[in-house]
């Protein structure tokens, strides 16, 4: 592995990435995504679910599971997660208007992180929606939700910093492919349900961790 090679192809498909909105605002379904990984990394899970805008009932999930192709190395996870996401993708019926991502979009070093990687690769609107942050410097706010303040790397805007619930770590936007910074706060606000998570990704992870409410949801139908 050749990580001045990798650098570099992240750099080249940095410049692709469009921060301009190019989707239907009339979004009718919308999606999300979590990578997770098994057998002590051996394995690489991907949940994809694809939700009715702006209900948020299910219309359709699936779970990919490959053997690991790549290692643990920071700045490069979307070379190792990628590759289940495009196999659970490719497996739905139905393709989401605007897709969230549990990652980063722009907020990345080289401005290249999974929701924008995954973007390019599917050609799709896509937000970056981190529990951590990557890179940037942002001003410190209260935990009442609804707080935002922009997240900033080197003077250039990357993403904004969410207060999504109160007392909680916030969490880390920005734009992935196809769409600003501006509408990715303004998508990821509209999915908040009270809960830390926007309701695509919190669906994701609780499908791909069989959580309670992916259970309850299972035994209901």
């Amino acid at each position: 592995m050749n990580l001045a090679q990798l650098k570099l192809s992240q750099q080249q498909l940095a410049n692709q990435v469009s921060l301009v909105d190019d989707f239907n605002p009339a979004i009718k379904l919308i999606g999300g995504t979590d990578v997770g990984f098994e057998q002590g990394g051996m394995i690489t899970r991907a949940a994809i679910v694809i939700l009715a805008f702006p209900d948020f009932e299910v219309v359709e999930y699936n779970i990919a599971r490959l053997e690991t192709n790549f290692p643990y190395i920071p700045g490069y996870l979307s070379f190792r997660e990628y590759p289940a996401l495009l196999k659970a993708w490719q497996q739905l019926k139905h393709k989401p208007d605007l897709l969230l991502v549990d990652g980063q979009g722009v907020a990345h070093p080289r401005r290249l992180g999974i929701a924008s990687h995954l973007g390019l690769l599917l050609d799709i609107p896509t937000i970056g929606v981190a529990k951590r942050k990557l890179c940037g410097q942002f001003e410190p706010q209260s935990k009442k939700a609804g707080n935002v303040t922009p997240l900033f790397d080197k003077q250039e805007q990357i993403g904004w910093v969410l207060q999504s619930k109160d007392n909680c770590n916030p969490l880390f936007v920005s734009a992935g492919h196809r769409i600003s910074q501006d509408s990715a706060l303004h998508r990821v606000k509209q999915c908040l349900r009270g809960y830390r998570l926007p309701e695509p990704t919190r669906w994701a992870d609780a499908i791909a961790s069989n959580k309670p409410l992916f259970r309850k949801f299972s035994h209901a139908k």
